[in-house]
């Protein structure tokens, strides 16, 4: 059931990823808070059909009568998920998008530390993995000397948030129904934003309307089904597994830039790839240990029938 998770959460990569170039051209139309809120507006009216569709599931009924509430969880993890996206968001207007990047996957290693001070057991192999993808990135992403500015600290504070995310999803997405727990995150994200956005910026239908296409991939692909894809995947990934798997997206949005954009990749940038492919292998080195195991106990077993 783990290397399920960590497929589903290494798609959730990938669709981020390309997200990267959808939220870079939306942004030349509309203001950050607008399209935040719009883009998680339409993730969270994309997942209605699924909501009704499912109303009368195994999963429902299962978590009918849970003590924790759907909504309340997603209302928390939907301003932890507000906040994330906003500090990124205004971080990037005062530091380059290779930085903002690089410090954002520092969730790589935010969430093992924080496991650590939580007592929970980590693995060498998911260190050692995590400083990998951790030195990957910096190829990958920093082209110059790094050193910290007022944006790069809103962008600390962004990935710290990611992390927060990334344990509450974990902590609770085993007892509440995903799609439920998705949707409602999704709806206080969006209003949140929606509500910034009125105060700070001009909003424009024009404008809007002519962002339609990047509006489109972030809410439905980038919100509606990877945000969703991440809390079902949470559910059977370690979540030090899980931030070392889903800081993939900066890999595939630099083969999106590639291909969209017609940005090259150096022997730096691809050095970084290679690395962040290694540690993340590294860190299922311990699940590849135990499906072996498994595999050979079942051969023992079949063959002493």
């Amino acid at each position: 059931m783990k290397l399920k998770g960590n497929l589903i959460l290494l798609l959730v990569a990938m669709i981020w990823g390309v997200a990267f170039v959808a939220q870079r051209a939306g942004m030349e139309y509309i203001g950050p808070f607008t399209y935040t809120g719009v883009r998680f507006a339409l993730g969270c009216f994309s997942l209605l059909p699924l909501l009704y569709y499912f109303r009368d599931s195994k999963e429902e009924k299962d978590k009918q009568d849970s003590k924790t509430s759907a909504w309340k969880v997603g209302l928390f993890t939907g301003l932890i998920m507000c906040i994330a996206v906003s500090l990124q968001q205004i971080g990037l207007i005062y530091t380059t998008a290779g930085k903002a990047a690089f410090v954002t996957c520092l969730y790589i290693i935010f969430v093992p530390l924080v496991g650590f001070l939580l007592k929970q057991h980590i693995s060498g192999s998911t260190w050692f993995g995590a400083f990998l993808s951790i030195i990957g990135l910096y190829f990958l992403c920093v082209k110059e000397g790094f050193y910290m500015e007022y944006g790069d600290l809103l962008v600390v504070g962004s990935a710290f948030f990611w992390t927060v995310h990334i344990l509450v999803i974990d902590r609770y997405a085993k007892a509440i129904n995903s799609i439920q727990l998705a949707f409602f995150q999704f709806f206080f994200c969006a209003l949140f934003s929606g509500i910034v956005a009125i105060v700070t910026e001009t909003i424009s239908l024009a404008s809007i309307i002519d962002c339609a296409v990047p509006i489109a991939y972030g809410g439905l692909m980038s919100v509606g089904v990877a945000y969703t894809l991440q809390i079902v995947g949470q559910k059977y990934a370690e979540p030090a597994h899980a931030a070392v798997i889903m800081s993939m997206e900066t890999v595939f949005g630099a083969l999106a830039g590639y291909f969209l954009l017609g940005e090259i990749l150096g022997v730096r940038e691809l050095t970084g790839c290679t690395l962040m492919m290694i540690g993340m292998l590294v860190t299922q080195m311990g699940g590849f240990k135990q499906l072996k195991e498994k595999i050979k106990r079942y051969q023992n077993s079949s063959a002493t029938e």
